[in-house]
């Protein structure tokens, strides 16, 4: 729900299938750091922003082929304006955060203590 609230702040607008698409971003991000023990911040940010930019696409593929819910056809280094390298840029500081508010959510909902953070 949070990432249509930043897409309604930011667009104006939002789809269902984005709604969905943050969420299962959420998770996927959240998990990286249980899927790899101990890999360093900065690179969970550019593992996330791929996975992201993977959502993206997928969802793009499957509900956006006529560019009706975003278009970055207009966007250098786009591919089929489902994703471009702009935007995957941007996924980069939004992944930092996925990070940090899976790791309280966490902490708070199962009890699990803080990382010990690693930046690099």
């Amino acid at each position: 729900m949070l990432y249509g609230l930043v897409e309604l702040l930011y667009r104006g607008r939002t789809h269902p299938a984005m709604l969905l698409a943050g969420g299962l971003c959420f998770l996927l991000v959240g998990r990286l750091d249980e899927a790899v023990p101990g890999m360093p911040v900065l690179l969970q940010m550019v593992a996330g922003a791929a996975l992201i930019t993977a959502v993206e696409l997928a969802v793009g593929l499957l509900w956006n082929g006529d560019g009706a819910i975003w278009n970055y056809s207009r966007c250098p280094l786009n591919f089929r304006g489902q994703i471009c390298l702009q935007y995957t840029l941007l996924w980069v500081p939004l992944a930092l955060a996925a990070i940090l508010a899976d790791d309280r959510f966490r902490r708070r909902v199962f009890g699990r203590p803080l990382p010990d953070y690693r930046w690099v």
